[in-house]
């Protein structure tokens, strides 16, 4: 039995499901047709999905056709970059890519360069993992089609120019994805056109939204090659039966959670700023990340003389839920390869932390692990 109530801190991994958005979806389950049946119980689906489509369109500012519904971040990212790739394969086999993002992008890219004959320019970043726009257009050639770059980084919180690069990009009639899945509910979104980019990725678990559901936008008249071959689902662009269900949790999510964002800016920042803080006080710490132009709710730093997992293992022993990055690779051994961009040494980006607060974090947990980190990491050290 723990010692101390559970302090949720990983928030830029999973946000609990709100309970409005959880009836929702449960009430989904009852319209069991599937869509693209002819008979009256696939059409009245058919009409929620439609419908569900039409509302994510509508607080996004685009049209409905030039949203994809898919199984989450992962493939949505997927769906962009390897559909966008392979659609202008006739134009150009050359990509352009941060090596700061999410491994679900970063893996892609790296496929298409191993496998399909495809070359990708790796763009520097700088000490806080910052992408420099006239860096982008130093890359692009004549054979350049894609250049994916994200919005906030999952771990350090880092902001990207992504508007500066995307107006780069379209003078330059090269392809721009954006993903954005840490930036929807954090901060401010006007509609799609703010990302100035061709391609942007949502994900709902974000966004106290279900897991397992999530989209792409395509800007028309863009037409992408399918990854996933079946049925002629979502306009011909991602076979599969769609989660109708998810889909409207994702639906509802959006409406409630986009504008104003579910992520309390004002109070995160204070927040934040105490946690950091506590953090910078102890001997052998360097906090991750510029003061300003991040994601206010994220925290990172390094422990010399440590490492993520022994960090995580004693958070964990008090209650306290973290992340060494990405979670998709918790559990790895390898450094984070976010810090190995910005120029850490392995044994420092192998000893990374990532605290990442939400709309439930409060005053009170944040001075419980205040009190407790120094006693906390300086058992990591073996002290």
């Amino acid at each position: 039995m723990r010692r101390f109530p559970t302090v949720y801190l990983d928030y830029n991994a999973s946000t609990p499901l709100d309970p409005v958005v959880r009836d929702v979806v449960i009430a989904g389950f009852e319209s069991w047709g599937n869509p693209s049946s002819v008979h009256h119980v696939g059409q009245e689906a058919r009409a929620l999905l439609d419908d569900a489509r039409d509302r994510v369109a509508s607080v996004f500012r685009c049209r409905p056709s030039e949203i994809v519904f898919t199984g989450g971040g992962t493939e949505a990212n997927n769906l962009a970059i390897l559909g966008a790739a392979r659609a202008r394969v006739s134009k150009g086999r050359h990509l352009i890519c941060s090596p700061t993002e999410h491994p679900a992008v970063l893996q892609c890219f790296e496929h298409l360069a191993r496998h399909e004959g495809f070359e990708v320019s790796w763009l520097p970043v700088d000490a806080v993992g910052r992408v420099d726009p006239e860096a982008v257009c130093a890359a692009i050639r004549p054979d350049t089609t894609l250049v994916s770059v994200m919005a906030a980084n999952n771990e350090t919180g880092v902001h990207q120019p992504f508007a500066a690069i995307g107006r780069i990009c379209r003078e330059r009639e090269v392809l721009y994805h954006c993903d954005a899945v840490q930036w929807f509910g954090k901060e401010p979104v006007p509609g799609m056109a703010c990302f100035e980019a061709d391609l942007v990725s949502f994900c709902a678990h974000k966004l106290h939204g279900p897991k397992g559901v999530g989209l792409v936008y395509l800007r028309a008249p863009l037409v992408l090659s399918r990854h996933m071959l079946g049925g002629p689902q979502e306009n011909d662009r991602r076979a599969g039966t769609e989660n109708l269900p998810l889909v409207l949790g994702l639906a509802s999510a959006i409406e409630r959670f986009l504008s104003p964002g579910v992520f309390p800016t004002r109070d995160l920042q204070a927040l934040a700023h105490s946690l950091t803080t506590a953090v910078a006080s102890v001997e052998g710490i360097q906090v991750v990340g510029p003061s300003t132009g991040r994601l206010s709710n994220t925290v990172g730093f390094v422990l010399g003389g440590s490492d993520s997992l022994a960090l995580l293992a004693n958070l964990d022993l008090e209650g306290i839920c973290a992340s060494s990055g990405s979670a998709c690779s918790a559990g790895a051994l390898e450094p984070s390869h976010v810090l190995l961009a910005q120029g850490y040494p392995p044994s420092l980006a192998a000893a990374f932390v990532r605290f990442s607060l939400g709309r439930e974090t409060s005053a009170e947990q944040i001075r419980s692990v205040c009190d407790r980190l120094p006693a906390i990491l300086a058992r990591s050290r073996g002290c």
